[in-house]
């Protein structure tokens, strides 16, 4: 959900990668698909670990796991990293990211791990409807008509007014709605480096958290340590190797390759929850992924028209 939201947040913007050539292209695939892996494992981790945790120890665990692996790595430059012009911009920015984090673990602990994330990938389509409305980009009617065929896979997952809704399924919508906001406000705060940013996250993360845990704390049982270290170092590997991957190669290149997350999800819940995504979800899931890729298409053939 991270990859596409990203690719989506880079559209109409020059990208460093522009013109490499083709073995360029191919390490960025091949990064990408690394970090997508490390993403579902890391939501794996999680939904294991909320069946008996509450969501919001576990996302503290995330959080703060992220916080002591860059502390290991950054050292003296943890506080250099911090300064920003735009602290409150960088404040709300870590805010939204900690929103949909916090949802959507919320979310694994009542639906299946493909379902909540084909709700969550709907953040795409949801970035380039908010660049419309609230930082002035153009949008035509064909991207308008992706943005609502998404909405309605959306729907078929979770659908409401029927006896199978479930509430919880609200909650990787909410996600979708706060993720595309924080990539939106990043768009506003691309003056500061990828470091500064990805350090406000983990730091405000880590505050804010702290303060809600003590009050639902659980005892971590020994055999659950390997769980929380393995969110630390899933959510640090797997962010790396996105930024690696967007470094090398361009954003309108990997974005279709977001959507393979959907298939780890399925195979995961399968696998580790004997959770099978009904025919419900697979329709809907495929209207999502259908929308986002018109949808990528066209601010791909947007971004190549602009000087």
């Amino acid at each position: 959900m991270q990859v596409l939201a990203r690719a989506f947040a880079l559209m109409g913007r020059k990208n460093p990668a522009t013109g490499r050539p083709a073995n360029a292209q191919t390490a960025g695939i091949a990064l990408i698909l690394a970090a997508i892996l490390g993403f579902t494992l890391m939501d794996a981790t999680a939904k294991h670990l909320t069946q008996t945790y509450h969501p919001a120890q576990v996302v503290w665990a995330r959080f703060v796991g992220n916080l002591a692996i860059f502390a290991v790595i950054f050292r003296d430059a943890m506080f250099p990293l911090m300064r920003t012009r735009r602290p409150c911009l960088q404040f709300s920015r870590a805010l939204m990211q900690l929103g949909s984090v916090g949802l959507f673990f919320s979310s694994l602990q009542y639906i299946g791990l493909a379902e909540a994330t084909a709700i969550m990938d709907l953040n795409p389509v949801l970035i380039t409807l908010g660049a419309a409305l609230f930082l002035g980009e153009r949008i035509g009617p064909r991207r308008l008509a992706g943005i609502g065929v998404a909405l309605i896979g959306a729907l078929i997952i979770i659908r409401p007014g029927l006896g199978v809704f479930q509430p919880a399924a609200l909650l990787p919508l909410a996600g979708a709605f706060t993720y595309a906001a924080g990539a939106l406000l990043t768009r506003m705060a691309r003056a500061d480096s990828v470091a500064t940013s990805v350090m406000w996250s983990a730091v405000v993360g880590s505050a804010l958290t702290s303060l809600v845990v003590p009050f639902v704390w659980q005892p971590i049982a020994m055999a659950d340590l390997w769980a929380f270290a393995l969110l630390g170092i899933f959510g640090t590997l797997s962010q790396y190797l996105l930024v690696r991957a967007f470094a090398t190669a361009e954003a309108g290149v990997l974005a279709p390759f977001g959507y393979t997350g959907l298939v780890w999800a399925g195979l995961w819940g399968w696998l580790l929850f004997g959770q099978l995504p009904d025919p419900f979800t697979v329709a809907g899931a495929g209207l999502i992924v259908a929308a986002g890729l018109y949808v990528w298409s066209r601010e791909s053939r947007a971004a190549r028209r602009m000087p």
